[in-house]
């Protein structure tokens, strides 16, 4: 059975792995562990756990449990003195305190779970992300998320954490390394950050493919191409080390690119020069809307990728199909 480890967190990563739980590969979800916002940075500073929320984020997207089970996972409290806290994010620190490590935490979960493949955390140190550009310092991802980057910020994890062993060895072993898509520096760009990761990458003999962006975002990758997109990848993993990145081509409906453009966020632009990789470009805009979720403290993006046609794309071009 061929391989897939995909890398990443949040979003992006679990609406990659709803789509590629649906073919017969082996998958491993390898998630970054730099959240520290809302819930997941709440039960961090106060129980002094590893944060849970992007690793419960892929169980649910991987499970094979009844929806209820699902949808008990992702619930998240409105009222009371849990307001704003996850069923799932709960779940995961109190295991982690049960079993002593936050791996047993996620393997236990797993079992509950049924997950159709491995949830694997990038690293089991305690990390925060870091910005800096001159005199100017912004720690941790909750604060770097809404802020606005100057031009030649440099990211780091502090303190430097190594990868976790089983990450590792998914990367090596990997037949195909799906890298996105995600906010590039505080979803994507973390697990790059972790000691032993580039290196695995570029030891490994698979198939590497970046899922490049739907949208810019302010502050962050303003007027970002997707050639912009790949080569900040490409610093981490090896110049040319891409072998695949896949892009949008469709515009997305006025209406919404008119919602966005009220926060200042537009299209990638769809700009590859310099690449030498292959580029695969496709219609990967969901038709579906997110249904909004109570008490859930997040903005949510309404131009997502499509989940199917992303999985699509990755099993036929970068697998040779099944």
């Amino acid at each position: 059975m061929k391989s897939i480890v995909t890398i990443g967190g949040g979003t992006g990563q679990y609406t990659l792995l709803s789509g590629l739980k649906k073919y017969p590969v082996a998958l491993t979800a390898i998630v970054g562990m730099a959240d520290d916002g809302g819930s997941t940075g709440l039960l961090r500073d106060e129980l002094g756990v590893l944060p849970p929320g992007d690793i419960r984020q892929c169980l649910v997207a991987l499970s094979e449990a009844e929806a209820i089970v699902r949808e008990l996972f992702n619930y998240r409290f409105d009222a009371g003195s849990l307001k704003g806290h996850n069923f799932g994010n709960i779940f995961l620190s109190a295991l982690e305190k049960v079993a002593g490590n936050f791996e047993e935490a996620v393997r236990v979960s797993g079992m509950v779970l049924a997950t159709r493949g491995a949830v694997v955390p990038v690293t089991t140190h305690n990390a925060r992300l870091v910005c800096r550009a001159g005199e100017l310092v912004i720690r941790g991802e909750h604060n770097i998320t809404p802020a606005r980057i100057p031009a030649g910020a440099v990211f780091s994890l502090e303190p430097a954490v190594y990868a976790n062993p089983k990450a590792v060895e998914a990367i090596e072993r990997a037949d195909c390394v799906v890298i996105g898509p995600g906010n590039l520096y505080s979803s994507v760009m973390p697990n790059l950050l972790v000691n032993g990761i580039p290196e695995a990458i570029r030891r490994s003999r698979a198939t590497v493919v970046y899922n490049c962006n739907l949208m810019n975002k302010t502050g962050h990758t303003d007027d970002y191409s997707v050639a912009d997109y790949a080569r900040e990848i490409e610093r981490r993993v090896g110049t040319g080390r891409l072998d695949h990145v896949i892009y949008n081509s469709r515009v997305p409906e006025p209406e919404l690119l008119a919602r966005y453009a009220l926060e200042g966020e537009y299209p990638v632009m769809a700009a590859c020069e310099g690449l030498s990789c292959s580029l695969i470009p496709a219609d990967l805009i969901s038709r579906k809307m997110p249904a909004p979720r109570a008490g859930d403290p997040l903005k949510r993006t309404l131009i997502r990728h499509d989940s199917d046609a992303l999985a699509a794309l990755i099993v036929s071009n970068c697998l040779g199909g099944l």
